[in-house]
């Protein structure tokens, strides 16, 4: 199973983890300075917070949530055939997670994560900086 995974920036962390448990009734997941995520069952979606005190309100990434890396590499070979081009799979040490992950960018610059995540770490690291190569965030 897949889930769709929605990453936005907000301008106070606080505020928007008090709405989102309140909105989809449950508590998240995973709690870090200027970072959140929560594991929505219903409907299915990873909804991921990044505090940006200066640009709060706005899309900062999507992605498609996979259970394995083989699911990984069979969505990056897909893609890659439909003649779409993005990072490589490959391994990434970020928003407190390891993960195995593709990028691609969409129209107008929307950027798209395919990954799994296969651990957890310290390492916070802002995918805004780092679209153009493996790296961010779960």
């Amino acid at each position: 199973m897949s889930r769709l995974q929605l990453a936005i920036d907000v301008s106070d962390l606080d505020n928007a983890i008090d709405f989102y448990t309140r909105m989809f009734g449950t508590e998240p997941t995973k709690v870090r300075p200027g970072y959140a995520n929560f594991s929505i069952a219903d409907p299915p979606l990873k909804l991921v917070l990044f505090e940006d005190p200066s640009g709060g309100g706005t899309l900062n990434h999507l992605g498609v949530e996979t259970e394995t890396s083989a699911e990984v590499v069979a969505a990056e070979a897909r893609l890659s055939a439909a003649g779409l081009e993005t990072t490589g799979v490959g391994d990434a040490m970020c928003c407190y997670a390891d993960k195995v992950e593709t990028w691609l960018a969409g129209p107008d610059d929307t950027r798209w994560e395919w990954y799994v995540k296969t651990g957890d770490n310290e390492r916070l690291h802002n995918v805004k900086a780092e679209y153009d190569k493996p790296g961010c965030c779960n």
